[in-house]
């Protein structure tokens, strides 16, 4: 039997897509590894944007972390907040004091969104990228209508029923849609005193077009789909300010009592950590086998990473790029510990990006080929309940899916806490 005192440490810290790929890339390896992440689950971030907007519920985009790795006994599951790398003494540094030694370390700790340093406009533009902002943001769209309905006064709500979303990359493109769908098909005959036809949903994006990074003739497709929702699209037109009834944008004020932050993002703090050299994002600038420059044993990857491709060009934030990271990094690590020869430079496989832009309509950008329209809300809809973690997850969304296309309702409406009060 092997002694235990031996065995390699290996620590992953982040369990989303990267994380829990490295992890699962390493089952059956003799080394004690620790998952180490501040929430206990593993979430599907592509669909967090339908929980924010009453589609599904938390539990239908997260599974317990625990769960998914219950079959290799060789991981252990921590829920702490790292707090910083001693990478000379090899020391993961916990909050409330505990350290953790490693003898590879995987950080695959994500992004944050990016305010462009103004950062006092978070208190006002609520981000989406865990499941408490999900279900904020949920409780403030919902609380908006029925404010609504009872305040009485037509200036009040028409500040409450003008929803903003600033950034039209994928996220905030999602987001506009279906909040706009919610707003016309969902809640259309739910209310009495106000019409909730009336709402304003406007897109804003300091860009000239919206989802940049697809193909002009699948922006131009998207930008007409979101105008027949009835999203306002705000294009070339930057924020100047943002408080708490509302913003100005390309100079003009728009008094909102939701304004929702979908823009820029910035990588979270693991070339501080490491002292290592990063991009003008923050991310760690990572080697080709996604090791930081000089230290062999430290490996950063998906949005925390900086990795150029064989044109020199940086890979996209997406949870492909983490995933494919992530399993390379396991099984470099296995192949290591084995006494084996290291892999060849990672190299990543792009199968192509999708959007969502409302119900049935979708952009679909495989390379050689393009799909608009319904074939790629099918195609999008497929890939989505198939990267989804486990059956359960699948079945769950597949029947809230179905329900909401024929129906047009959504299940996840409920309020159950007091939402801020933002009508001022």
């Amino acid at each position: 039997m092997t002694d235990n005192a031996a065995k390699k440490r290996i620590v992953i810290v982040g369990s989303g897509f990267g994380g829990m790929a490295a992890a699962k890339a390493l089952k059956g390896v003799d080394a004690e590894i620790a998952l180490v992440d501040k929430t206990n689950h593993h979430l599907f971030q592509p669909l967090l944007y339908q929980v924010a907007t009453a589609a599904l519920s938390p539990a239908d985009i997260a599974t317990a972390s625990r769960a998914l790795l219950r079959h290799q006994p060789n991981v252990g599951v921590l829920m702490a907040e790292v707090t910083g790398v001693d990478a000379d003494r090899r020391l993961v540094h916990l909050a409330g004091g505990r350290e953790l030694p490693y003898d590879y370390l995987v950080l695959a700790i994500g992004a944050a969104y990016s305010f462009f340093g103004h950062d006092a406009w978070a208190e006002f533009a609520p981000t989406l990228k865990s499941l408490s902002d999900a279900l904020s943001i949920r409780a403030r769209l919902l609380s908006a209508f029925e404010k609504a309905e009872e305040c009485g006064d037509p200036k009040l709500i028409a500040k409450l029923l003008t929803f903003v979303v600033v950034g039209a990359g994928p996220t905030g493109v999602e987001l506009a849609g279906t909040i706009a769908e919610l707003a016309r098909s969902t809640l259309a005959r739910d209310f009495k005193a106000i019409d909730p036809r009336s709402a304003r949903v406007i897109l804003c994006e300091a860009g000239p077009r919206a989802l940049s990074a697809f193909p002009q003739r699948l922006s131009d497709y998207a930008a007409e789909a979101l105008r027949s929702l009835g999203v306002e699209l705000r294009l070339g037109e930057a924020v100047n300010e943002i408080d708490a009834d509302g913003l100005f944008v390309g100079g003009a004020r728009i008094e909102a009592s939701n304004v929702l932050w979908c823009a820029g993002t910035e990588a979270r703090p693991a070339a501080r950590w490491l002292d290592a050299e990063a991009a003008r994002n923050g991310a760690v600038k990572v080697a080709p086998d996604c090791s930081v420059p000089g230290r062999p044993e430290i490996f950063v990857i998906g949005d925390a990473a900086s990795f150029s491709d064989s044109a020199g060009a940086p890979l996209p934030g997406l949870a492909p790029v983490a995933k494919q990271q992530g399993h390379y990094v396991g099984r470099l690590i296995k192949a290591r510990l084995a006494g084996g020869a290291d892999a060849e430079p990672f190299h990543y496989r792009n199968y192509g990006t999708m959007a969502i832009i409302g119900r049935s309509r979708a952009i679909a950008d495989f390379g050689r080929f393009t799909l608009t329209g319904f074939p790629a809300w099918v195609t999008w809809s497929l890939v989505h309940l198939m990267l989804l973690v486990d059956f359960r997850s699948r079945l769950t969304v597949y029947v809230n899916w179905s329900w909401a296309w024929f129906t047009y309702a959504r299940g996840a409406r409920l309020l159950t806490s007091e939402a801020r009060d933002d009508s001022g």
